[in-house]
């Protein structure tokens, strides 16, 4: 090993250049990552495949320009040098070196990372005066000569490069070795994979059009260089933060949410108001950038009208609200430049261009993105087809970013056209398991059926014959994470459990199911399916806690008080599990109802005669749910004291049939039975959490959830005053506890609005490496615990495997720090965080994309029997100046509703409550807006009113179809006899404090009654007791023990 330094120029997150100088060491043996290596490689880990007929290795610029066409399956034996890996990391920013990483760690892909500048005989320092170009396109063709030695000249190596001085320089230096062009390249070797030449002419003709604009007028204000940008941050000069595009008028509005301490010394409290695409100065929606702010004076207020996302800039005559911080971006910090999904114009678009143009606009399906010039042949034939596209510049210039075709998703409106769509703007990538991933996978095959082995026996506990382990999931789950079990112990305690599905005994840390698994970070489930984050040989079979099969599990067991269900003590345990019971929520939701028919129909009971054996399983598995039921009331009770909020969501199910026909849209029905299970999740969560955080303090995966901004709060405290209640947002207990009693009886949708509301308010919760914030910070404010994690779901999410590993890691692997083992060191698992923080917003941004989708799906199709479903309940939750906002209840739908037209006319209500256009004005107040017409009598609508609405669908061309909403008549809906709307509808709210209520009393008599108890049993009063028990509950099962006792041996005879 040869020690040497190396000077670097590194850009840090902010866009400052440092100059760091650091050891540098050389080695002689560094892995070639090939299978044809005859020279003692290791060959652990990726190696390129052994049927290539020669290497390519794209010098630095060509990975950066021509990235997109090297990801072509077909294209096979590439390496890529970390001197050209770098160049992309510090050049383009960290989301194009991600891209470049996870493309080699894909095992799909025929692609090796060579770390030539640690190779002894490959590296070659950079001489004096050297320009950076010339030194790593050397350093680049060096390496390509050693791979060539290192081969012995059997394998040709190909170095492409757009250098025109490299090509003629090096181009014959080295027989076996050959320098040539990117064009060249996919001419000789690859002349018929047409789409990588098709892009490869799109990005050449993107390039040109960038260097042709230069010379052009400035169309908006050059960026800052990065270091003054740096400097004015510090200073306070600048602010840094993302850019937010407001979907609704993206032409006009943007905000910047702040970050970074500097931002703090401004005592802002709200986000700044970027007014106009010429103040974005080229930033793109999620784009970290720098702003300047304006004079007070300049300052404007966000915008309080409704707007259909209309192109135009229009902004004359609208009222806006209070002015708020205003300012202008003077430079970006970090691009979000990714794939988007377009559409070209229309033919009769085309005619008013020319047929000649080369040049054409694209429109974004995504609001936000402003269109994109690219240059194609194509557009005519493209016109009715999504296509997705890149940016490749946006000089100060041009009004618009030059971009290049990428390929084509499909035909516009065909629903697996809009399905790709969303996956594309979500950036998921859904591809099918590699064959590697695969080889990594226990065979299971039907002649030989998975068992447990003998060495997991003896190192496992085995809770197969003594515990009732059953699951409750939604009908027909799958991948079945988690079990739980309850059971009475010899010493009369309590002893719960809930066991989770062993994921990281099949899932080595390391290995290509890991890497991918990593990639996903989650499952993604829309609403007519779902990509799964693990092969589904894991996800539906050996790691899903199926019915009456043997599983491994990791275990939470707590030992409770029977009468207080207080915690006695806690263990964690590798497990061997047979869930004698795999429960639906309706069937489990019926065991606690006491309905017994729903027994009828389990799988499990089909083979046991009707006898002593099946009465007997019945009744324990009634006690077994109805005694976790009581647990999990006791648990929710005390989150409750602590300040645990009870907030509302809108969650919809489509009712597809098989051949995905939308049969219903419903509204998710809140059972106890959903709260049981998910109390338990919760206190596993909990207990975790304090486990790892306590053994790893400085490098534990945890949840936190920060308290939401104050200014958020406005409108909740706004819409509760206008029904006469008072919202306390000072803390979450306040918060629970006001919303606890701003309840109307005769509207119990006031209650549902106002916590929907509350949601909207809220932080997202997001998964930190203990090490990055102070211990105050951990806590989570929505379930009121001072730590919280996820470990219940290491199917389908990848943050729950890493906090299985850190739980069940021994002390010798927990201070091997390394991605190889599994345990990572803080600024790794910060890194990590943000990757799976990112990809748990994209899963739910697609799902709620795609149930959109299929709102519209079922909204469009008006039959004669749809025309009636058509029209709803729906109920004002906020007003604007032209309109209202409704929430329709029977298909949680919210929109707008507009009470002024495009042609200026107001809504009119005639006398028998319908509704028509009439000429008029609108007056807006806090809690109601009045229409008033040219003749007739003026409408009045005020927050929480129920109106009638008409729903029908927007469709557009570009863009995703949206639900529209039309006031029909200001009074309620009555729906039709038989109508699930009209069916009694419990929200999910009164459910939890309905069943939290008897435990809340129940806690509450226990603590205060225990001494009189006592006193009584001390005055001689036990003997008259018939109960041992404190409560009803016990006393009922006291009696159900006694009517199934066996009393024939005590009988005499």
């Amino acid at each position: 090993m040869l020690r040497t330094e190396k000077v670097l120029l590194l850009r840090g997150p902010q866009g400052r250049s440092v100059r760091v100088v650091r050891e540098h060491y050389l080695r002689s043996h560094v892995p070639c990552g090939s299978a044809l290596c005859r020279a003692g490689c290791p060959r652990d880990g990726k190696l390129l495949s052994d049927d290539a007929t020669h290497y390519v290795v794209p010098d630095w610029k060509a990975v950066q320009d021509y990235l997109e066409i090297l990801e072509f399956p077909e294209m096979k034996g590439i390496v890529f040098m970390q001197t050209a890996c770098q160049a992309m990391q510090h050049q383009r920013g960290r989301r194009q070196y991600n891209k470049l990483r996870n493309l080699v760690r894909d095992a799909r892909h025929d692609c090796v990372m060579f770390f030539n500048e640690f190779q002894l005989l490959s590296y070659l320092p950079r001489e004096k005066g050297e320009p950076l170009e010339k030194w790593q396109t050397r350093s680049i063709y060096n390496a390509c000569v050693w791979y060539h030695n290192h081969f012995s000249g059997q394998m040709p190596i190909v170095m492409v490069t757009d250098d025109e001085d490299a090509i003629k320089q090096l181009g014959s230096e080295t027989e076996g070795v050959f320098v040539i062009s990117f064009k060249d390249y996919l001419d000789n070797f690859w002349p018929d994979l047409k789409a990588a030449h098709e892009l490869f002419e799109s990005v050449l003709q993107s390039r040109r059009e960038s260097e042709g604009q230069e010379s052009g007028g400035k169309e908006y204000a050059e960026h800052i260089p990065s270091e003054a940008l740096v400097a004015g941050i510090k200073s306070g000069r600048f602010l840094q933060g993302v850019l937010n595009v407001n979907k609704h008028r993206a032409q006009v509005e943007a905000f910047v949410r702040l970050q970074g301490s500097s931002n703090k010394e401004k005592d802002l409290t709200t986000d700044v108001l970027i007014h106009g695409t010429k103040a974005r100065n080229r930033a793109i929606h999620g784009d970290v950038v720098a702003v300047e702010l304006l004079p007070r004076s300049e300052w404007k207020g966000r915008t309080a009208a409704l707007c259909e996302n209309e192109a135009e800039d229009k902004t004359s005559g609208e009222a806006s609200g209070e002015p708020m911080p205003t300012g202008k971006i003077v430079g970006l910090l970090q691009k979000n430049w990714r794939d988007f999904v377009v559409t070209f114009p229309s033919k009769e678009e085309s005619q008013s261009h020319g047929k000649a143009a080369q040049k054409v606009l694209v429109t974004p399906w995504d609001y936000r993105i402003p269109k994109i010039r690219i240059s194609t042949q194509q557009a005519e034939a493209l016109q009715d087809f999504r296509v997705v596209v890149r940016i490749d510049s946006w000089e100060s210039t041009s009004l618009y970013p030059n971009g290049h075709f990428v390929r084509v998703l499909g035909r516009i409106g065909d629903l697996e056209s809009e399905i790709q769509t969303i996956l594309v703007e979500n950036s998921i990538s859904v591809s099918p398991f590699s064959e590697a991933q695969m080889c990594e996978m226990p065979s299971v095959i039907p002649e030989k059926p998975w068992e447990v082995s003998p060495e997991e026996e003896r190192r496992r506990i085995d809770l197969r014959n003594t515990h009732l382990v059953f699951s409750i999931d939604p009908e027909g789950c799958e991948d079945v994470d988690d079990a739980l079990s309850i059971r009475k112990l010899p010493n009369g305690n309590l002893e719960l459990g809930v066991h989770i599905a062993d994921v990281t005994h099949f899932v080595a840390a390391g290995s290509y199911t890991d890497i991918e698994a990593r990639a996903r970070a989650t499952t993604y489930y829309l609403a007519d399916r779902r990509y799964d984050m693990l092969p589904a040989v894991l996800s539906a079979n050996l790691c899903s806690l199926l019915g009456n099969v043997d599983r491994y599990a990791v275990s939470v067991l707590w030992e409770l008080d029977e009468a207080s269900c207080d915690i006695k003590q806690v263990c964690y345990k590798r497990s061997i599990i047979r869930s004698s019971f795999q429960l639906s929520y309706e069937v489990a939701q019926a065991l606690l109802d006491g309905d017994l028919s729903v027994v009828e129909n389990l799988p499990e009971l089909v083979g046991l005669p009707d006898g002593r054996a099946r009465a007997r399983k019945v009744e324990e598995l009634c006690w077994t749910v109805g005694r976790l039921a009581e647990v999990a009331r006791r648990m929710r009770a005390r989150r409750d004291c602590l300040g645990a909020l009870e907030l509302e969501g809108v969650e919809v199910r489509v009712q597809l049939d098989a051949q995905k026909n939308i049969g219903d849209l419903v509204p998710r029905q809140p059972l106890e039975a959903h709260e049981v299970v998910a109390e338990c999740m919760i206190l596993a969560n909990h207990w975790v959490a304090k486990e790892v955080c306590g053994r790893f303090p400085h490098r534990a995966l945890l949840r936190q959830h920060p308290p939401p901004r104050q200014e958020f709060f406005a409108e909740l405290r706004q819409c509760a005053a206008a029904k006469g209640f008072a919202i306390d947002t000072r803390s979450n207990k306040a918060l629970a506890e006001s919303l606890d009693r701003a309840d109307d009886p005769s509207d119990p949708l006031v209650n549902r609005l106002l916590r929907s509301m509350a949601t909207q308010a809220m932080s997202n919760a997001v998964y930190f490496s203990t090490g990055s914030c102070p211990e105050e910070e951990f806590a989570h404010y929505g379930l009121a615990l001072d730590k919280y994690t996820h470990f219940t779901s290491p199917i389908r999410r990848y943050a729950d495997i890493v906090v299985h590993r850190l739980l069940l890691a021994t002390p010798l692997e927990a201070d091997q720090s390394g991605s190889k083992g599994g345990f990572l060191g803080n600024k790794e698992l910060e890194e990590l965080c943000r990757h799976v923080n990112n990809r748990n917003r994209a899963a739910q941004h697609a799902q709620k994309q795609s149930t959109e989708l299929f709102q519209c799906m079922y909204f469009k199709d008006k039959g004669p029997e749809r025309e009636e479903q058509c029209t709803a309940d729906g109920v004002v939750y906020s007003i604007r100046t032209n309109g209202v906002l409704v929430f329709v209840p029977r298909y949680g739908i919210k929109g707008a509703a507009y009470l002024r037209n495009k042609e200026g006319l107001v809504l009119a209500c005639q006398r028998d409550g319908t509704c028509e256009w009439k000429p008029g004005s609108l007056q807006r107040f806090p809690s109601r807006i009045t229409s008033m017409p040219a003749n007739g009598d003026s409408v009045t609508l005020n927050l929480f009113d129920h109106v009638t609405v008409k729903i029908s669908v927007q469709t557009s061309r570009c863009h995703a179809d949206t639900i529209r909403l039309q006031i029909t008549s200001c009074r309620p809906h009555q729906a039709p006899v038989g109508d699930p709307s009209q069916s009694s509808q419990v929200s999910r709210t009164d459910l939890v404090r309905e069943v939290t209520r008897t435990a809340a009393a129940e806690e509450a008599l226990f603590a205060h009654g225990k001494s009189q108890a006592e006193k009584a049993e001390e005055e001689g009063c036990a003997e008259y007791r018939q109960t041992q028990g404190s409560n009803l509950y016990q006393l009922l099962e006291e009696i159900k023990d006694l009517a199934l006792m066996d009393v024939s041996a005590n009988s005499g005879a």
